[in-house]
């Protein structure tokens, strides 16, 4: 289970200046759910989730994870936390002078596995998310939704409890999307991997999230069972959502 209590991030933008990015979040998110965050661009979601993994350290609150709370790790506990977390972003973030292959088995080699262990955990990841066939392709040979299935598999490498998607279908046109969205439900499924969703997309958001909040202004404004916040949006920043997708 994920407990986010009284988290709140502050960037210091010049002497005497601040920016509050995130206040008084409080989160629960029950172990293999898929969770979606939901807002519009610059709302705090994505500083949300580069929190959960430590990527930024929030100013202030607790992230408790398994009843650990991991706010306040570093040096090798740090590194070992992060191994735990996988992450999807937008922009797939492979190494283009690296073969599929050689993307998947990185985080492996950054913790020295066994080159041979490695390359078959790679490649068994793969033929999960229909790449089997790929294995000696360059990311420019591939199309965008073939390179956000690499990066599934390279998330997946370290057998993680945690895969955080930040806006990870925003580059993929409908149809992807939904071969996607389809490829994250079965890992969920299968694996039992608990996936927290980033996403301005309400349509995202309805067809995999069991759960949503709503951000605005690095606020949480409402939250709630996907459908049910859906059918009766309680705040403006839902409604306003709402009507983009009709």
């Amino acid at each position: 289970m994920i407990q986010i209590t009284d988290l709140g991030k502050v960037y210091e933008v010049a002497p005497g200046e601040s920016h509050v990015a995130l206040q008084d979040i409080n989160l629960t998110i029950e172990d293999g759910s898929i969770f979606g965050i939901i807002g519009q661009s610059g709302a705090g979601k994505s500083t949300l989730v580069r929190c959960l993994n430590l990527l930024e350290r929030p100013t202030s609150g607790t992230i408790t994870i398994d009843g650990r709370d991991i706010t306040g790790l570093k040096g090798r506990e740090l590194l070992d936390f992060r191994s735990s977390v996988g992450m999807i972003f937008q922009n797939f973030s492979l190494f283009q002078q690296r073969t599929v292959l050689s993307n998947v088995m990185f985080p492996l080699e950054l913790r020295h596995i066994d080159k041979a262990k490695a390359e078959a955990r790679a490649r068994e990841l793969l033929e999960m998310v229909g790449l089997s066939d790929k294995c000696e392709k360059y990311p420019s040979q591939l199309s965008g939704g073939q390179q956000q299935r690499v990066a599934i598999a390279r998330a997946l490498v370290n057998n993680p409890k945690i895969m955080l998607c930040d806006e990870a279908t925003s580059a993929l046109d409908s149809m992807t999307t939904h071969s996607i969205l389809k490829l994250l439900k079965d890992i969920n499924a299968e694996l039992g991997v608990t996936l927290v969703v980033i996403t301005h997309s309400l349509t995202v958001a309805e067809l995999i999230c069991d759960n949503v909040v709503v951000i605005d202004h690095g606020r949480i404004v409402e939250k709630g069972k996907t459908e049910e916040v859906f059918a009766n949006p309680q705040s403006e920043v839902a409604r306003k959502l709402l009507e983009k997708r009709l």
